[in-house]
């Protein structure tokens, strides 16, 4: 995990909306389902899953200083439900097939260049395979018809920061006030909020703007 970084929105917890009038009962039910969902793998092999962690955890560090989003097991969880977009790029796979497929190419380029799975390796050396992807270097076997670097711009910078922005961890740590059912929103015009939005520290006001923050609703 990264270190710290300053708070953009202190003091604000979205979930503290939960029971005002920016939620309705739809929107709890969606968070609620969201927040439940399993940290044990049920679309993933355990040798999928252990790439998968450790391909989230390159792709986006999280701070040290709260608990992580579970990137990898709300990625499983829409793979496990068949959840897609209601489209995909002509030259992949279905977002399944491409997940299984890029996933063990992966293990297996790291397996090939450091005789170690990709799960294992020191994180410069994961960052270096998922750079070497990303530049379509990669073109052992187990990628079959698939680019490596259609793989990683296509699904990995898809569908990772997809979940971790899904994720109500995430919407605190970006002032994200979640579905805008019922409330919605009123001041449209741009650098104005509404008051139940949260507010923007700025230096010098941390310590009022995570004061006023803690009631935002």
């Amino acid at each position: 995990m990264s270190a710290p970084a300053p708070e953009r929105y202190p003091g604000y917890d979205v979930l503290d909306k939960r029971q005002t009038m920016s939620w309705d009962r739809a929107t709890r039910l969606v968070v609620d389902r969201r927040l439940a969902t399993p940290r044990e793998p049920r679309f993933c092999s355990g040798a999928e899953w252990e790439t998968l962690k450790a391909v989230c955890a390159r792709i986006l560090p999280q701070p040290a200083d709260r608990p992580p989003v579970p990137v990898a097991a709300l990625l499983d969880a829409t793979l496990f439900e068949n959840q897609t977009q209601g489209f995909r790029q002509g030259s992949l796979p279905y977002d399944r097939e491409a997940w299984r497929r890029g996933l063990a190419a992966l293990d297996a380029e790291a397996q090939s260049a450091f005789g170690t799975p990709f799960a294992e390796l020191q994180p410069d050396d994961q960052d270096l395979l998922l750079g070497r992807a990303q530049k379509g270097e990669l073109t052992g076997p187990g990628w079959g018809d698939m680019k490596s670097e259609e793989f990683f711009d296509r699904r990995v910078l898809a569908d990772i920061p997809a979940c971790y922005y899904s994720h109500p961890t995430a919407w605190s740590e970006i002032g994200f006030g979640g579905p805008a059912s019922p409330r919605g929103y009123v001041r449209m015009e741009l650098n104005r909020r509404d008051p139940w939005e949260a507010i923007e520290a700025h230096p010098g006001s941390v310590d009022e703007v995570r004061r006023k923050n803690r009631h935002v609703g």
